[in-house]
């Protein structure tokens, strides 16, 4: 070892004793609002896995699901846009997000999915509703429904590409997590809303997405170290453990669902709530990482140690 080596670790703080000068945080706490922002996390990914759903069940011959799916992406859309509005304060500050599309912003990207997913989902809904134009709405749930898969990740991409630890350090798995998530909330909102014998499709679709956010949320924990451990402990760590469980016993009643009608209705209702605690879960981890020094600064001095 050479004296600059020693040096080195000599001056190395332990990652469990360190602590920023006067303690204050490094970063800038989210400013986003509370329950405003993880709500429309949970609205704009559940409006997009339904409006994609509904679209499938049109198109396969299932008019009862396709119009559950079209009502939950609409409510889901215009509440959420209501949701993301309040938190920006005043409605005029939305619509500035509008005048340049910037493909290198997220923000400014997933502004532009969401205003024409909103407007396709809330055109598909009235003509369904009014019985008028029906090819046109047709042709706008079919344009909702390739917005979907977007409405139901951009958020993760996001929040990733903020400089907030917990966030950013989970850019790979994130969207995959989100995605499952909106999967099964979709699935979750269509078994409590559809026929039953319209259940086999999302009874599908909330295994699925159980599968992929349980996977990701897993490889979260273990793969990010000492950031990884936001998302089991503390508060976000009980919405997290809440939300598994949950998801678990969504797809479980789900399976008995297929021949109870009100197994797939608690399903639904398992899938929703999971839904729910993974956004504020993920959400609150975020916060508490940017609160603390040692989340910012630990993990880029392993990364330094190990170029």
């Amino acid at each position: 070892m050479t004296a600059a080596d020693g040096q080195r670790q000599q001056a190395t703080v332990p990652r469990a004793e360190f602590r920023s000068y006067y303690g204050r945080p490094i970063l800038k706490r989210p400013t986003w609002k509370v329950p405003d922002v993880p709500g429309y996390l949970f609205l704009g990914g559940t409006a997009g896995a339904s409006a994609t759903m509904s679209a499938v069940a049109d198109l396969t011959g299932r008019p009862e699901l396709a119009r559950v799916g079209r009502w939950v992406a609409a409510g889901g859309a215009l509440v959420g846009v209501g949701a993301l509005v309040h938190d920006l304060g005043r409605p005029e500050r939305f619509l500035m997000m509008l005048r340049v599309l910037k493909p290198t912003s997220p923000l400014s990207v997933g502004s532009w999915i969401l205003s024409p997913f909103s407007a396709l989902t809330t055109a598909s809904v009235a003509s369904q509703v009014t019985g008028r134009f029906p090819l046109l709405g047709q042709l706008a749930g079919l344009g909702a429904a390739a917005l979907g898969p977007a409405m139901c990740t951009y958020t993760a991409v996001l929040l990733a590409d903020t400089a907030v630890p917990a966030w950013h350090e989970a850019y790979p798995e994130l969207p995959f997590a989100f995605a499952g998530s909106a999967l099964a909330c979709g699935a979750g909102a269509a078994l409590v809303g559809a026929p039953h014998t319209d259940h086999r499709p999302p009874f599908r679709m909330g295994m699925l997405g159980a599968a992929m956010e349980l996977a990701a949320m897993h490889r979260i924990e273990q793969r990010l170290g000492l950031v990884g451990e936001l998302y089991v402990r503390g508060r976000p760590g009980r919405l997290l453990k809440l939300s598994k469980a949950l998801t678990v016993a969504g797809a479980g009643l789900s399976v008995l669902g297929r021949r109870s009608r009100a197994a797939s209705a608690l399903a639904g209702t398992a899938y929703l709530a999971a839904g729910l605690c993974t956004r504020f879960g993920i959400f609150e981890a975020g916060v508490r990482s940017s609160e603390d020094p040692k989340y910012v600064v630990v993990p880029q001095r392993e990364r330094l140690e190990a170029a």
